[in-house]
């Protein structure tokens, strides 16, 4: 707690982040997706723009290869993500969204930006506008540059 009895902002941080994924999570397991682990949001962004190999995404999200294949299990039995041979060399998998993991995602997405407008239409855009740039600065992107947008799971 500050000075004056409120709570320290890292901690308003956090508190809004689970919030939202509260929100998030809600919202999607009405589009039944209700099983979704604490690292899925970040393996869907990861896979997002194509299929990796189980090593690729272990280091995109910084973590082990391990672990990456225990998470890659589970969402493949869940029906999120599918194994495929690499065209290119048939030893190596490569890991891709399913149509359930493509239909998360975009669920998701679509959750995001009704969250985004109605904080506008209680706050103003401009208001919001201030807070995504303080965001992208606390996320270490400078004035003007983009914001390295790739997740890291906070809870395995």
């Amino acid at each position: 707690m500050t000075a004056s009895g409120q709570p320290d902002f890292g901690i308003l941080l956090v508190l809004a982040c689970q919030q939202f994924v509260r929100e998030l999570h809600a919202d999607v397991a009405t589009r039944g997706h209700t099983e979704l682990g604490r690292a899925y949001g970040a393996v869907f962004r990861a896979l997002a723009d194509g299929p990796l190999t189980v090593t690729e995404l272990a280091a995109r999200l910084e973590i082990t290869k391990q672990g990456a294949g225990q998470i890659v299990d589970e969402m493949s039995e869940r029906g999120y993500l599918r194994r495929r041979p690499d065209p290119h060399d048939g030893r190596v998998r490569m890991i891709e969204l399913d149509e359930r993991g493509r239909d998360a995602l975009a669920a998701a997405r679509r959750f995001h930006h009704r969250y985004e407008r109605r904080l506008a239409r209680r706050y103003g855009e401009e208001a919001v506008t201030t807070v995504r740039e303080m965001l992208a600065a606390m996320a270490g992107a400078e004035s003007g540059e983009r914001v390295d947008t790739r997740l890291r799971p906070l809870y395995l």
